[in-house]
C-alpha cells in the first residue's frame, strides 16, 4: 500500500499498485509524486481538520454509492426485479451500451426482454470500487452455458444512477496466459 496525496481533495489516500510486474518502478514513481506533493505543500498545514472532514465525507459517499450499486445490481440482474429500475435509476438515465436507448423506460423495456424465462440468481461480484461519483463493478456472469467477465461503470448523482457504461467479454476455454479473468 502507498499513501497518496490527492491535490483535488487535499487528502491522503491509501492506494494499492495494480501492476505487480512493475511494482518497484511503480512504487518509486508514486513515492516521488508523494514527495513532490509534500514539497509543494510545505508552506501549508498538510491536512487540516476541514480537509480531514471532507475526506471522511467523500469516503462515506463512495461507500454508500458502492453499496447502492451492489444492491441495484443484485435486485435487477440477480432477482430480476424490474421495479429496482424505478428505485435506483434516474428518469433521464444516460446509457452508453449501444443496444439500449437512453432513459429509465428504455432500460425497463430491455430488461423485460432479457429476463423472459430467466431464473433468479446470486450476482457474483468480484471487484467493486468507487472514485468520486463513479462506481466500477466487475462481475462473473453466466448466460446460458457461457461464462462472461463484465465490467460496469455507473455514475451516481443525488443517490440515483444517472449514467452507465459496460464491457462484456466471454471467458475463453483456453487462454494465452495463466492469469485468471477474475
Amino acid at each position: 500500500m502507498v499513501l497518496y496525496f490527492s491535490a483535488e481533495t487535499k487528502c491522503l489516500e491509501i492506494i494499492q499498485p495494480v501492476i505487480y510486474e512493475r511494482r518497484e518502478k511503480t512504487m518509486r514513481m508514486l513515492l516521488a509524486g508523494l514527495s513532490a506533493a509534500v514539497v509543494i505543500n510545505m508552506g501549508e498545514t498538510f491536512c487540516t481538520e476541514q480537509d480531514a472532514t471532507n475526506c471522511e465525507k467523500r469516503m462515506l459517499i463512495q461507500d454508500s454509492n458502492k453499496e447502492m450499486v451492489a444492491k441495484f445490481y443484485q435486485e435487477l440482474f440477480g432477482d430480476k426485479d424490474i421495479d429496482a429500475i424505478n428505485r435506483y435509476v434516474a428518469e433521464d438515465y444516460i446509457q452508453h451500451n449501444p443496444h439500449v436507448a437512453d432513459g429509465r423506460n428504455a432500460l425497463t423495456d430491455a430488461c423485460k426482454q432479457w429476463f423472459k424465462n430467466a431464473r433468479e440468481n446470486t450476482i457474483d461480484i468480484r471487484h467493486i470500487a468507487a472514485d468520486g461519483d463513479f462506481v466500477f463493478l466487475h462481475t462473473r456472469s453466466q448466460m446460458g452455458s457461457e461464462i462472461f467477465s463484465i465490467i460496469d461503470i455507473f455514475r451516481i448523482k443525488d443517490d440515483k444512477i444517472v449514467e452507465h457504461w459496460d464491457v462484456i467479454q466471454a471467458v475463453p476455454e483456453k487462454a494465452a496466459n495463466s492469469h485468471p479473468m477474475f
